[in-house]
């Protein structure tokens, strides 16, 4: 799974890593659209004036996830 990510007009697919899911408890299995929401709401912050999620590490704006 990668995240979409984009950054100065560039999107830019970023690996989906193990210290990103770190502290996650899933109790139940989930598919990958779930987790592109966990994730999401785990990484990012949302801007309501701007109407987007924001990397809360500053890489860029949260567009989505790609599946594999």
């Amino acid at each position: 799974m990668d995240l979409i990510i984009l950054n100065d007009g560039l999107y830019q697919l970023v690996p989906v890593t193990k210290q990103m899911t770190d502290h996650l408890s899933l109790l139940v299995e989930v598919d990958c659209f779930n987790l592109c929401d966990i994730l999401r709401l785990k990484l990012t912050e949302y801007a309501s004036s701007l109407n987007l999620h924001v990397m809360n590490d500053g890489s860029g704006y949260f567009y989505g996830c790609m599946c594999k």
